[in-house]
């Protein structure tokens, strides 16, 4: 499936401005940053947490997240109207202000969705002043208290977390699985553009990943788009129950190396879809003409200075060596990120309007969930 929605591909990206079918009451966004700014809980609306990790450094990453929700929802839009169900975003500023954590599984959250972010990976490293801090200083006292709430994710069978990059790295040091090195000279420094990444042999038997690695050309060696100052170096033997998925590739064509690059903790009931899982690459960013739109934006109204437009444009318009390539980074995206998403999302408005009497004509397991790979 393409990522845009269908309502997109049909009329164009002009009519969204005035008429997404999932505007409100469909799809709304709250941002946290202070506990009185939690909205009150609603029974006809389901509350997805994100993990806002950029300590208000200017991004892309977040607002991608957000539009690849309305766009997976627009394209049930129908069915949650006429349910009455609709979706919010609750987007929570974790490293600054009052660092609230979203509440655990078993009240109004059940899917966690984090972001990428600047600094290092441990919050006590940013001093603003350390190399690799990237110029953050923080209070780290946010971080044994998100790692209870990640404690109860995985220990819930139903409760999803989907994480990019920077969170990637947290749920590294939550897992006691691998550490955070910088990426010195003879890895060429910080990692951004097209990277490659390999497969585990684990990927290629799980049921979910297992598609993935027959949609790639030789089964293992895929693309993904990378801007990231820090390599996950595993301690020795993951943790029980983590899943090492893949290995970054030393140069493209090059062998596996020892940075891990993506991990399962859990997976749905359902025994498919990773449940709890991890990327430390950037698979929201897909749509490259339109967030170089928003990067053009950004820009123009001072929102971000120069060196980093610069460095995101290079990343976005760098070429790949054609467009059998660029749709590759769009398999990437889709299988580790974009379709786990729907399937989570797809499922919580099923439950909700099972919950609220009102069942959907939705199957999260059947919907189209993957972008087609096609020469044609």
């Amino acid at each position: 499936m393409p990522f845009d929605c269908r309502h997109r591909q049909v009329f164009g990206s002009e009519a969204c401005l005035s008429g997404c079918p999932a505007a409100p009451p469909v799809f709304q966004t709250v941002r946290v940053q202070r506990r009185e700014e939690v909205p009150p809980a609603e029974p006809h609306l389901v509350d997805v947490a994100v993990l806002d990790m950029h300590h208000g450094w200017p991004n892309l990453g977040h607002d991608a997240i957000l539009h690849a929700m309305q766009n997976a929802l627009c394209d049930i839009s129908g069915p949650l109207k006429k349910a009455g169900v609709g979706f919010r975003a609750i987007s929570y500023d974790l490293r600054r202000g009052d660092q609230v954590i979203p509440e655990a599984p078993g009240g109004r959250h059940v899917l966690y969705v984090g972001t990428g972010g600047p600094g290092h990976l441990d919050p006590r490293m940013n001093d603003g002043r350390t190399e690799g801090s990237q110029g953050i200083d923080e209070d780290p006292s946010w971080e044994p208290r998100l790692f209870a709430l990640f404690d109860a994710i995985r220990a819930s069978e139903t409760a999803a977390l989907l994480a990019v990059c920077h969170t990637f790295g947290v749920m590294c040091r939550w897992l006691g699985a691998a550490d955070a090195v910088l990426r010195g000279p003879g890895k060429g420094g910080k990692s951004t553009g097209v990277i490659e990444n390999i497969l585990t042999d684990e990927a290629v038997a799980h049921p979910w990943f297992s598609r993935f690695a027959e949609a790639l050309p030789d089964g293992r060696r895929l693309f993904a788009l990378d801007n990231r100052l820090y390599d996950l170096i595993p301690r020795g033997p993951l943790p029980p129950g983590v899943t090492a998925i893949s290995y970054e590739a030393l140069g493209k064509g090059g062998p596996p190396g020892e940075a891990l690059t993506m991990m399962e903790v859990a997976r749905d009931e359902s025994g498919v879809m990773p449940r709890v899982f991890g990327v430390n690459h950037h698979p929201e960013i897909v749509n490259r003409a339109r967030l170089l739109v928003t990067l053009e934006k950004q820009f123009e109204r001072g929102d971000v200075a120069r060196a980093w437009y610069e460095e995101r444009k290079q990343t976005l318009t760098e070429p790949v060596a054609d467009e059998w390539g660029d749709r590759l980074i769009h398999l990437t995206s889709s299988y580790t990120f974009m379709a786990p998403l729907r399937f989570h999302l797809y499922k919580l408005a099923r439950l909700r309007g099972e919950a609220v009497g009102r069942r959907l004509p939705i199957d999260e397991a059947m919907l189209p969930l993957t972008y087609t790979m096609s020469r044609t």
